[in-house]
């Protein structure tokens, strides 16, 4: 039986297909085919037409298999494409089963060595000498295998029919500043395209057409944004240890820092420290929060484990800091270099004990970017850790976005009190719920006056900070950090919501999850079927959650994970109404596509 998404694609291949496929490069690690990747992409987006591109590689050495995806779909549909229309098929090693996994009527481009053309007959082949043309590009041996790339880049240029100037321009943004190597892959680029124009009879469907879908819109990888986000929140402190896929996040955030946060006479104005593991990593990001910088660490699943303790001990001093993770699949190493959605659980409650920790769920680049600028706000505002999770998906491939705003906002420091004001006040208790929202006030290091200084205390303590292990002031204590969370539910980024009048069914995701369930919702209005939308972006949730699972018969809770970590929380915080929660969950470690989505929630929707 042809499932809804399945009929959906299979309609794409009648006819001229413009600006609506994916390209799929097989290659090999190391193979140096990014570059090449980037510039395709590139070239497209350049002509107005809204692309994607994801990375799939391994986790271990140079060598082994990797495929670069480009989605490009005139709809500005950017999620994975769970069908491949265009297959670059470089790699030896895997080149028969990439073919194999083609849908009918696909393309495939190989060299012509392989001799693809004889394992499918119902897939459009293109056999190209690429050992050829690589010899004439260069007389550099070395260099062939790095120019053979850009040759099938003017291979698929002239097969799609990608205007030849956004080619150059996409070349000379990745080499800028490098004349040689612009010249070289420019050659490559004319010498695939010129063997194409006079040896390839151009025999499948797809095109590409100019549009005008990406003025003023940029290309970015969720790690650069959020990089960008921290340093215009005023990062001053980068405690990190380096781990997949979060890396790039801080290596980022520090060429940043180099350029614009350096002071006249040359001298930095942040401190960078590689610590020697996560667990040192966030114990220095807690020093540093507590002595009033603005501090942050990013790690993924393994380095979260680790940072249990301090975590724990930020949340009960109440310390501010920022806390970045990038998701991977786990437990233990898990797939380093898979994406997941599998840390909720460890971030929201990370600490033994009764711990809960303010968790924000960005589902964009662009979100990236603000809730770094968010988050540490809100570490100072509430005086605790603060975790931002992404994922490898959102974090380390490439997104089309709308370009980021300049902050406006002052940035908040929270309840901090000068000496002047302890002065007014005559006397200054840590711990002490002055307002009632649960957020004590805090004094700064070399605060000058004698009111100033506290104890803080991993133990037990007062409302003065003194050691305390009286029943009572435990309890005390551990209400007011409870009743903190509670103020947090209007302070933090509040749920998108896209309720349709009459549907009777809700679906509700988070983070990079987002994409694909924006084109679910695409799909389900093309076969009748109404859906309202809820798009959680933080924790704890807020009232609107109880309001959207009361108002529809069934509710969709679609998450990247095995265990239903979301749909779990979602119960807990509403438990009332768990018959109405369903789940879509799909954890692979590829990203989710909206097919997937779709099926998945029309065959449920059948029982």
């Amino acid at each position: 039986m042809k499932t809804l998404a399945a009929d959906s694609a299979q309609e794409t291949h009648q006819g001229r297909i413009v600006n609506d496929f994916s390209i799929q490069v097989a290659t090999v690690n190391g193979s140096g085919s990014q570059s090449s990747n980037n510039v395709l992409m590139r070239s497209i987006f350049q002509m107005g037409i809204p692309v994607s591109g994801k990375n799939l590689f391994p986790s271990n050495i140079a060598g082994l298999p990797t495929w670069f995806t480009i989605r490009v779909n005139k709809a500005g549909w950017i999620a994975r494409k769970k069908e491949i229309d265009i297959l670059v098929a470089m790699n030896p090693q895997t080149a028969f089963d990439d073919v194999k996994a083609l849908e009918p009527g696909a393309v495939c481009i190989s060299p012509i060595e392989l001799n693809l053309k004889e394992t499918r007959a119902d897939v459009k082949h293109y056999q190209v000498p690429f050992g050829e043309l690589a010899n004439k590009a260069t007389d550099n041996i070395k260099l062939r295998k790095l120019l053979t790339n850009m040759i099938y880049v003017g291979v698929v240029a002239e097969l799609l029919n990608i205007e030849q100037a956004e080619i150059d321009k996409a070349i000379e943004k990745q080499f800028e500043g490098k004349q040689k190597a612009v010249d070289l892959n420019l050659n490559a680029v004319r010498l695939g395209r010129e063997w194409a124009r006079e040896n390839l009879k151009k025999d499948d469907p797809y095109f590409v057409e100019r549009s005008n879908q990406t003025e003023g819109k940029i290309i970015i990888d969720g790690n650069a944004a959020a990089a960008l986000g921290c340093m215009f929140a005023g990062a001053t402190v980068i405690t990190w240890y380096p781990i997949t896929p979060s890396s790039s996040l801080c290596e980022t955030l520090i060429d940043y820092l180099h350029e614009y946060r350096m002071d006249k006479d040359g001298k930095q104005t942040f401190a960078v420290v590689q610590a020697e593991d996560e667990l040192a990593a966030i114990g220095m990001a807690l020093g540093a929060g507590w002595a009033g910088a603005r501090s942050m660490t990013s790690t993924s699943g393994p380095g979260i484990s680790l940072m249990a303790e301090f975590a724990g001990f930020g949340y009960f001093t109440e310390i501010p800091t920022v806390i970045f993770d990038v998701q991977r699949v786990g437990p233990s190493t898990g797939l380093p270099t898979r994406t997941s959605q599998a840390d909720l659980f460890s971030a929201l409650f990370l600490s033994h004990g009764d711990t809960k920790h303010i968790v924000l769920l960005p589902g964009s680049v662009h979100e990236c970017y603000q809730m770094a600028v968010e988050a540490f706000d809100l570490a100072e505002k509430f005086q605790t850790p603060i975790f931002v999770l992404s994922d490898l998906d959102l974090g380390m491939n490439n997104w089309m976005s709308e370009p980021f705003n300049y902050p406006t906002k002052p940035i908040n420091r929270g309840k901090v009190l000068n000496a002047e004001q302890l002065e007014k006040l005559g006397k200054f208790e840590r711990y002490k719920d002055v307002d009632g929202d649960g957020i004590p006030y805090r004094t700064l290091p070399g605060t000058d006056h004698p009111l100033a200084a506290y104890f803080v205390r991993g133990s037990g303590h007062t409302d003065k900070a003194t050691y305390s292990e009286k029943p009572e002031d435990y309890k005390n204590l551990m209400d007011r950090l409870n009743r903190k969370f509670d103020t947090a539910r209007k302070h933090v980024p509040t749920p998108i919501v896209k309720t349709v009048k009459g549907a009777k069914i809700g679906l509700i995701a988070f983070g990079s999850s987002d994409f694909a369930v924006e084109e679910t919702l695409d799909h389900l209005k093309a076969a009748k079927v109404d859906a309202s939308y809820f798009r959680i972006r933080a924790l704890p949730f807020n009232e609107e959650l109880r309001k959207f699972v009361e108002s529809h018969d069934r509710v969709y809770v679609i998450e990247q994970n095995r265990d239903a970590q979301m749909r779990d929380l979602i119960i807990l915080e509403v438990p009332d109404l768990a018959t109405k929660l369903r789940s879509v969950r799909h954890y692979s470690g590829l990203p989710i596509d909206a097919r997937f989505v779709t099926d998945e929630i029309m065959t449920q929707e059948k029982k």
